[in-house]
């Protein structure tokens, strides 16, 4: 995670009220830039269970609002540098609802070695002190 940056959400009345019941999934969503917009693709949002017409598609692509210089500087940065933008959590501000978004970069293949060696490292560790406890 290189930086944090936190962004409004382009939502329908009844999304709102289901974001506030807690129905909201970010698992697999991400965001992309798109002819100077942001956007955030594959966040689940529950249809509001007292809605009818209004409830909207659950996986729809929403539009991210921030000031268009903090997106042409994102849209750089995802360009050239290889950074993915990543939604992080999802908040309310006062009545608003705000998506946290971290500009995080891939690990290279050695660090994802790396991380493998020290997680079995670690496991075999637990076994061997949970063994011992007995």
């Amino acid at each position: 995670m290189e930086d944090r940056y936190e962004a409004g959400i382009e939502l329908a009345g009844t999304e709102v009220k289901s974001i506030r019941a807690g129905t909201l999934n970010l698992k697999d969503s991400y965001c992309t830039v798109k002819d100077g917009e942001l956007w955030v693709h594959s966040m689940h949002i529950s249809p509001y269970e007292k809605g009818n017409i209004f409830n909207k598609d659950p996986v729809r692509t929403r539009r991210l609002l921030m000031h268009k210089r903090e997106i042409r500087k994102l849209q750089a940065l995802v360009k050239q540098d290889g950074y993915t933008l990543v939604p992080l959590s999802v908040y309310f501000k006062d009545a608003r609802v705000k998506l946290e978004v971290g500009l995080c970069k891939g690990k290279k293949n050695y660090d994802k070695r790396d991380a493998a060696a020290k997680r079995d490292a670690d496991r075999e560790i637990d076994r061997t002190m949970k063994s011992r406890n007995r």
